[in-house]
């Protein structure tokens, strides 16, 4: 398949300049409560979220639109939290990506953190891809792809994005 990649180049820099306020105005939300997804065990997710990736585990309960699933959360800092359902009784396809659906969730971590995380990835044999010297992407259990990234928060590639 033929890409063209000069005309994408030209729809970005027109959308960019037709969009892109130089005084942006104040977003009417005031922060992620939660992003959640689907999981297939409570436990090994719990394993993976807060014993490997250091997000303590906030709460527990009861889906109140699924009975019998667990809807549980993960403190990923700065008041944001990490969400999961189980849907026990399912038949839930593995992980896919799909138009309009999850590519990545990044996860800001100092420096420090982000070494040794990496560290434990690699003491868990957890398989991963090193980008540049900052960023870090893997896949949970369930095969979200997940990224730990080094930069401060509002900053991509040393740029300020907001």
């Amino acid at each position: 398949m033929d890409i063209d990649y000069a005309a994408i180049e030209a729809t970005r820099n027109r959308i960019r300049d037709q969009h892109l306020r130089a005084r942006r105005p104040e977003s009417s939300a005031r922060g992620l409560h939660h992003f959640a997804l689907i999981c297939s065990d409570v436990e090994r997710t719990v394993a993976f979220y807060q014993d490997l990736l250091e997000f303590p585990l906030t709460e527990i309960f009861e889906n109140r639109d699924y009975k019998g699933s667990s809807h549980f959360f993960f403190d990923i800092g700065n008041g944001n939290l990490l969400a999961f359902f189980d849907l026990p009784g399912l038949d839930l396809e593995p992980y896919k990506e799909v138009l309009g659906g999850l590519h990545h969730i990044a996860i800001s971590v100092e420096r420090g953190t982000w070494e040794r995380l990496r560290g434990k990835l690699d003491a868990a044999a957890v398989p991963y891809q090193l980008e540049s010297d900052a960023s870090i992407y893997f896949r949970d259990p369930d095969g979200a792809r997940l990224e730990l990234l080094a930069d401060p928060l509002g900053e991509m590639y040393g740029a300020r994005v907001l």
